[in-house]
């Protein structure tokens, strides 16, 4: 990734939340798992929601290198929130603030149609649907593998094991061997409905609070420049 890419990276992760450090840039990546951390939310534009506990880091720097990768070309709601960004210290109230900013933009970018952040802003809204159905479908289907199979074994073995108790003594051993093996394959199958289901609740959370921003900020921009 080249320093502007990740300057952009850096720019989105900002407006969404405050003090982004710069010996750590958002570096997107489901496969590292880090602690889950509550990042304040920034007091300079008024948000829908507060990043908490249940906000997982890992799927904040997702949506991050997904809006990055998305963002469209040209001056848009993503620039018009950073020139928001920029106006934050001037103790303005929030509708001077949007005003001033998009004064500032327009002349900037050359965009005159309030509606470009508008429409702008809902395609990136809809970026994260997609990706929010295509998370779930995998969820589901990794629990169908999983958990599927773990159950499949267990009514396997609960199956044979009723057979068995129909037959002589000398089958006891086999029965009480498949006993333990089920107690095992129960704890796994707890196990990995409790990772499988956090990691949704995880997304589900962080998916909401990115959605919950911009939708906000959409009302905002409607609500203080299309008078």
């Amino acid at each position: 990734m080249s320093t502007e890419e990740k300057s952009i990276g850096k720019k989105i992760l900002s407006f969404f939340i405050q003090d982004v450090p710069e010996s750590s840039p958002a570096t997107p990546s489901q496969s590292v798992t880090p602690e889950p951390q509550a990042t304040p939310v920034s007091q300079n534009v008024v948000r829908p929601s507060e990043t908490n506990a249940s906000t997982d880091k890992k799927f904040v720097d997702h949506f991050v290198q997904l809006l990055e990768k998305a963002n469209l070309p040209g001056a848009d709601y993503f620039e018009f929130m950073q020139t928001m960004k920029s106006l934050s210290g001037l103790g303005l109230s929030e509708e001077k603030q949007f005003q001033a900013a998009w004064a500032s933009f327009r002349t900037m970018g050359g965009v005159s149609d309030i509606n470009i952040l508008v429409n702008t802003a809902n395609q990136y809204v809809q970026i994260l649907e997609n990706d929010k159905t295509a998370f779930l479908k995998d969820a589901d289907a990794a629990i169908k593998e999983r958990v599927g199979n773990l159950q499949n074994q267990v009514k396997q073995m609960q199956d044979e094991n009723k057979q068995m108790a129909e037959q002589i003594i000398a089958l006891q051993k086999k029965i009480e061997q498949n006993n333990s093996t089920i107690e095992k394959v129960s704890g796994d199958i707890e196990e990995q409905s409790a990772k499988i289901n956090n990691n949704k609740a995880g997304y589900q959370v962080t998916h909401d609070f990115f959605v919950d921003q911009i939708k906000s900020d959409i009302f905002k921009i409607q609500e203080h420049l299309l008078k």
